[in-house]
């Protein structure tokens, strides 16, 4: 079970930035300030979509593997969904397909002609406070299930764009979660709700960046982006309950 949910974090992981709370007496009067206005770009929020660039760093080969395509999230009054489209794996096309639609988790690969597909179930919560780390997330959400430190208020640059940002270290309050991810720091625009940076360290030293530009938010997205239709693309369903 660790390892199947460590393998599903791992595909969540560089898709989230923000998501779940600190006691509001024991927030600063800054920290504060930036949930409450996560808390109000929450409500507003419905969709968003952004180019990514996905960094993963493995530290016993001291290599990076980049990963770049398009995420698309779209809240609801239940669940967030959310798709990304993996285009190239270091500057070579290698394309792959993440949905969840707030019962699962589907990896479509198509080369292989499969889509791998886990349950949500009662890890459910845990997986849309991962999606939503960053991405409509609200400051209470945020606070339930990290310990959070405001290291500072930065500026960083959405392609010609430059956007105020609070970068947050979040420590995770589950053993279960603290096992896979030591820390995570986040780079979020607390006025809209989304995140520009997010890097995930693990006990082992490796680590996770991703890098979110050319954002829009509540824009129309077609529905079909986050449903993968087997039949029509020709590929195996392999289920992991």
């Amino acid at each position: 079970m660790i390892r199947r949910s460590k393998f599903v974090l791992a595909l969540l992981a560089p898709l989230a930035a923000l998501g779940l709370a600190i006691p509001a007496h024991a927030a600063s009067p800054d920290l504060a300030k930036v949930l409450s206005q996560l808390d109000a770009a929450s409500a507003q929020f419905h969709t968003a979509q952004a180019d990514f660039k996905w960094d993963q760093y493995t530290s016993v080969v001291a290599a990076t593997d980049t990963q770049t395509g398009t995420v698309f999230f779209k809240r609801g009054s239940v669940t967030t969904q959310m798709a990304a489209q993996i285009r190239q794996l270091n500057g070579k096309d290698d394309p792959k397909t993440i949905v969840y639609d707030g019962k699962a988790l589907q990896l479509y690969q198509p080369r292989i002609h499969q889509i791998t597909q886990f349950a949500a179930g009662k890890n459910k919560g845990q997986y849309e406070s991962f999606l939503t780390l960053g991405f409509g997330g609200s400051g209470k959400d945020l606070a339930a299930n990290w310990n959070i430190t405001l290291v500072g208020n930065e500026t960083l640059k959405d392609g010609a764009t430059s956007v105020a940002v609070a970068h947050l270290d979040l420590v995770p309050k589950q053993e279960s979660v603290r096992n896979m991810f030591s820390k995570v720091s986040i780079w979020v625009d607390p006025v809209h709700g989304v995140s520009l940076k997010q890097v995930f360290l693990e006990p082992t030293g490796d680590s996770r960046t991703a890098y979110y530009s050319n954002i829009k938010t509540n824009t129309p997205i077609d529905p079909k982006t986050f449903a993968l239709d087997a039949k029509a693309l020709g590929a195996q369903v392999v289920i992991h309950q």
